[in-house]
């Protein structure tokens, strides 16, 4: 079965750095799109970042364009997001995202991604 697990969050100064992973098992990882979508406390669950199915194109979310870079290794089968120059507003819980048709490009919307990860926990202290 498709399994997604992040790992990588914790607690982070204003101005610190992470590097999230998301390990994907149970499907052929290198013809889905990807992507990372986080849920602020008492908000809704938000896009972030995504990949295509191939690597080549990537889309951000305006909030973290130029901070944030989405990346994958299909050899690995797994999905990173590093996060630079990070901000109290970027606290949330992280997800990764797979997209629920092969060979797409950036999949912006959560109600087209299939499966999700269980999430993980980042903390931004001013």
């Amino acid at each position: 079965q498709v399994q997604l697990v992040e790992s990588g969050g914790g607690v982070v100064q204003a101005g610190g750095s992470l590097r999230l992973s998301c390990a994907a098992s149970g499907y052929t990882f290198r013809n889905y799109a990807m992507g990372w979508f986080r849920q602020p406390p008492g908000k809704e669950r938000e896009f972030v970042a995504g990949i295509s199915w191939s690597g080549g194109i990537a889309g951000y979310a305006d909030s973290v364009r130029g901070r944030f870079t989405i990346s994958r290794d299909n050899a690995k089968n797994t999905l990173y997001l590093q996060m630079n120059s990070l901000e109290p507003e970027d606290t949330a819980v992280y997800y990764c995202a797979r997209g629920r048709i092969a060979y797409t490009t950036v999949v912006y919307k959560a109600v087209d991604n299939g499966y999700w990860g269980q999430g993980t926990q980042v903390t931004v202290s001013s």
